[in-house]
């Protein structure tokens, strides 16, 4: 998971895992690690809050 042009670089199967076990989208995963990080976690956190908002 390395950085390109300041933006998070996730590997496909770990975005689809995220996306899996969050509710978000994949490309909802991505942004959300584009502005904070690859830190499970807080894309996990940051995720779960983006899809009790939308349900």
């Amino acid at each position: 998971m390395a950085e390109e042009a300041g933006r998070a670089r996730l590997s496909d199967d770990y975005v689809r895992a995220l996306a899996r076990e969050s509710g978000a989208t994949e490309q909802q995963i991505r942004d959300i690690a584009s502005l904070i990080g690859t830190d499970r976690s807080s894309i996990l956190r940051e995720a779960r809050l983006l899809t009790r908002d939308q349900g």
